[in-house]
């Protein structure tokens, strides 16, 4: 088939490895959000599926707003079959779901009807789910609603951030998106209406959501840092600064008040309401990520010292 595929993170990238490689299919362009700033010295830069669409030697088209009328001309253009989707970041609207023959197909990474919305990992770390998964499914105009292809599912192991999940994910997944468009090609592929019962919603985690609440007990804290990293970044405040927090591990046995901050040779604790943790790294505001004994034993811990 004749495929645009749509989609701008490195997460969209083993997809797009997988089409580019197919022997089924032919990317006759990439779809991807405009150039952002990005790194330390904010400079403008393509994004990662850009990058690989033009070292492949494919057409990039970068609309602001998938409606543009010389986007959807563009479009047209390139007559596709169908257009897959993998974290594209932009509303599509329907003129644009109408162009291909056979429609927009999203990997999406849940198992739909749960999870639907721009966090579908996080969350699922989040609320310690044990089982995740990816969907594909025909893009609709309603938010993550439309019938699906298929399903993979992943263990979601109890260390698991949602960087090291999505990143195993993004691969099984790549597989099922090829398999998918394989099978509408050859018309032995329907998609089913998803379920009515068990629809659950994943908004955007913002910076606000990521802060710990060190009163709550060491369960949650340890979901919403695993569920943070590495975006955006689970933290606290000591001292009056905003310090990021990689993920901890259980302490057994040991007691210490909410936030309250404790430092041997060996660990660093910090109390939560039902135990302490141990600290794996941490980022000071404006310096590197270090060992949690580096950062004690800089800012010597004086007396009962709390994070905040």
């Amino acid at each position: 088939m004749r495929l645009v595929f749509a989609g701008t993170p490195e997460t969209a990238l083993p997809s797009l490895r997988t089409l580019i490689d197919s022997p089924r299919h032919d990317v006759v362009a990439v779809v991807t959000r405009p150039d952002a700033q990005s790194g330390r010295g904010r400079k403008v830069h393509p994004s990662p599926v850009a990058e690989l669409a033009e070292e492949a030697g494919i057409e990039v088209l970068r609309p602001q707003k998938a409606g543009d009328p010389a986007f959807l001309d563009q479009l047209r253009s390139y007559e596709p079959d169908c257009c897959p989707v993998v974290a594209y970041g932009a509303l599509l609207p329907q003129s644009a779901l109408d162009v291909p023959k056979h429609g927009w197909v999203n990997l999406h990474f849940s198992i739909l009807p749960a999870w639907r919305g721009a966090a579908p990992v996080q969350h699922a770390i989040l609320h310690g789910d044990e089982i995740g998964g990816a969907s594909t499914f025909q893009i609709v105009k309603e938010l993550d609603a439309g019938p699906v292809y298929g399903v993979v599912t992943e263990e979601i192991r109890t260390t698991d951030t949602s960087g090291a999940l999505l990143e195993r994910l993004s691969v099984s997944g790549a597989g099922l998106l090829a398999a998918t468009l394989d099978g509408i090609e050859d018309g032995t592929l329907e998609p089913r209406p998803q379920p009515a019962d068990g629809v659950t919603v994943a908004p955007k985690i913002t910076v606000t959501d990521a802060r710990v609440d060190w009163a709550k007990p060491a369960m949650h804290v340890d979901r919403l840092i695993r569920a943070c990293t590495p975006n955006p970044g689970a933290w606290t405040e000591f001292r009056g600064q905003r310090i990021k927090l990689g993920p901890v591990r259980p302490a057994p046995g040991e007691k210490l008040a909410p936030g309250e901050l404790a430092a041997t040779k060996a660990r660093v604790l910090v109390g939560t309401a039902t135990g302490a943790v141990e600290l794996s790294e941490v980022q000071p505001q404006g310096k590197r990520l270090m060992g949690a004994g580096e950062w004690a034993r800089g800012v010597r811990l004086e007396g009962k010292e709390t994070f905040q």
